[in-house]
């Protein structure tokens, strides 16, 4: 009781709403990570007072209700105001901080379900029912957007370009190996010299380096090959201890001891 005597303090509009204040205790009961629960306390928090401004009693609210407070996280004033340079982030919340805030309300109204209290949750979510008509996937309250990633142009690739010129030859090997096989930083810095087969061109991405724990096989190009054999005159080592890069090092890239 005492996590959600904080967060009653914190936001006494929780306090106000018996419900609220069982389900936040139910979560904390059940062994949620205190930031789990400040979360869920923030989000709810915030559904809860833009529903006393209303008028509506959230045990009753519908969709509608939900949809008016979706549209005040879409259209609230950005809190760094005039220091945000970003393209999208004039007003409104994100999108993905925006499903984050819907999860407790979702969560909450799924509580007054199984209780008894509602019949139904307003809070939709996305989710596939089968059959011949009006099946299919159905959208959730909020679509999932997923941005893509951002690329750089001609000119700023060259302006990269232009200053790695500089660089010393490891941290050039580095960008090289990076950019033809595509390697992530943990992938790049925990390169081993028996993971580079040259007389292929081909690097050997361990499991245990990698984001999904898949180990997998990718090429390099033949100026990066020339470029590993300037920081290594004598080739790649065998494989153990001691023919393991030491990437993190300063100097150029050369097998520890």
């Amino acid at each position: 009781m005492s996590g959600t005597t904080a967060l009653t303090e914190k936001w006494p509009v929780l306090g106000r709403h018996e419900q609220a204040a069982a389900w936040l205790t139910v979560w904390t009961d059940l062994g949620r990570a205190p930031r789990t629960i400040d979360a869920y306390g923030r989000g709810l928090a915030e559904h809860l007072l833009m529903s006393e401004w209303e008028g509506v009693d959230p045990a009753t609210a519908n969709r509608a209700h939900i949809a008016v407070y979706v549209r005040e996280l879409s259209s609230r004033p950005d809190r760094r105001g005039a220091n945000v340079i970003s393209i999208d982030s004039g007003a409104g919340l994100a999108n993905a901080t925006i499903q984050q805030r819907l999860v407790p309300v979702r969560l909450f109204y799924g509580f007054l379900v199984e209780e008894g209290m509602r019949d139904s949750n307003p809070v939709g979510r996305g989710r596939y029912t089968p059959g011949r008509r009006n099946g299919g996937p159905q959208r959730g309250l909020v679509p999932r957007l997923t941005k893509l990633p951002w690329f750089p142009g001609e000119q700023q690739w060259l302006c990269v370009l232009e200053v790695a010129k500089c660089e010393p030859v490891r941290n050039r090997v580095m960008l090289a190996l990076a950019y033809d096989a595509a390697l992530r930083r943990e992938e790049l810095c925990s390169l081993r010299t028996d993971d580079a087969d040259p007389a292929h061109c081909t690097l050997r991405i361990r499991a245990e380096t990698t984001k999904n724990r898949l180990e997998r096989v990718v090429p390099y190009s033949a100026p990066t090959g020339c470029c590993c054999r300037t920081t290594s005159p004598t080739g790649p080592r065998p494989a153990g201890p001691a023919g393991r890069y030491s990437c993190r090092s300063r100097g150029a890239i050369t097998p520890s001891r």
